[in-house]
């Protein structure tokens, strides 16, 4: 099961105390002792695994290690080991006790997520003309606490659309390294899938129905996961007794749950004609003709349109290569 969704408890390291120490060798004496060493902080770092999330799923609360105390002999103490706690790109990182609101959206990107509490100060620091033997030291700092919200929106190229059973999973599985999960029932995808095309990522989301804006079906927690996504494949069912209402379905709750997502590019495909006679999907080629839709053949067992499909995708990716070496 994915999990996208998560709010987490964090304390970072507290620093350790400075020591009080002396040297006790006859015409060497003073004070010898060493600051405490920094608490260890907490990071997050940006990873491809989409799954990463999964490591919260029974830890909520992470804690850094305190730093050591001052030693004699000037021997600082050992600060603490930071905690790097990878997530997926994509992940939004909500701090709820300061509203602040931070996106990883690279490979090997880090974010500070609550300081190290600083090390305190060894009575070798306090040494004087006036104060030769000081037994004054400081205490170590606590470190930060913070609760945050991590919340996934995926991050894709393509964005495979539709209502249930269209197709989007066997797709996935032909063009790419994929096993998503196939089945001749609504809902066989109950989270989304990633595959790599060359070096187009694309993501099957799980299928919507009318409603899907307001929470019905599987809801609101995937179509925020089409946001990230730079064009979208629509697949329709040449199976489907309305391919119009199928199309419009889609449209309508991608729009209500944000309008900027019906102005995404989108490509749309009838798909599982293997499924119908010529005569059938002529007809419903039509009916999407009517309704301003002009819709491509797809059938993921017939080579012939998947390489068609295949261009599209190729088209994408010139397209993606262009818009990178404008920015």
């Amino acid at each position: 099961m994915l999990i996208d969704e998560v709010t987490l408890k964090l304390k970072a390291g507290n620093g350790g105390n400075g020591g009080v120490y002396f040297q006790r060798i006859k015409l060497s004496l003073g004070p010898t002792g060493a600051d405490g060493g920094n608490g260890g902080a907490i990071w997050f770092e940006g990873v491809a695994d989409i799954g990463a999330l999964s490591q919260f799923r029974n830890k909520r609360d992470v804690h850094a290690e305190n730093g050591h105390n001052g030693k004699a002999q000037f021997n600082d103490g050992r600060r603490g080991e930071d905690v790097v706690l990878r997530v997926p790109i994509g992940t939004v990182i909500h701090f709820l006790d300061t509203g602040a609101i931070v996106e990883l959206a690279k490979i090997g990107e880090r974010v500070l997520a609550v300081k190290g509490g600083r090390g305190g100060r060894g009575n070798f620091k306090f040494r004087a003309s006036t104060n030769t033997s000081p037994k004054q030291f400081e205490l170590g700092g606590s470190g930060q606490e913070a609760t945050v919200r991590l919340e996934l929106k995926l991050i894709a190229d393509v964005g495979l659309v539709g209502i249930p059973s269209a197709g989007k999973s066997s797709l996935l599985n032909k063009l790419t390294n994929a096993s998503a999960k196939v089945g001749n029932y609504p809902f066989t995808t109950l989270e989304p899938n990633l595959g790599v095309y060359f070096d187009l990522v694309i993501a099957d989301i799980p299928g919507l129905i009318e409603g899907a804006s307001q929470g019905k079906g599987l809801g609101i927690k995937f179509l925020r996961h089409v946001e990230r996504t730079r064009v979208l494949f629509h697949l329709i069912s040449a199976e489907s007794d309305d391919p119009v209402r199928d199309w419009r379905t889609i449209v309508d709750e991608l729009a209500a749950y944000d309008p900027r997502l019906a102005e995404k590019q989108e490509y749309v495909f009838l798909s599982k004609i293997d499924m119908s006679t010529p005569e059938e999907i002529e007809k419903k080629l039509a009916q999407l003709r009517i309704a301003g839709v002009s819709a491509q053949t797809l059938s993921v067992i017939d080579p012939i349109y998947l390489k068609e499909i295949k261009t599209v995708l190729n088209d994408v990716a010139k397209n993606k290569h262009v818009s990178n070496e404008e920015k």
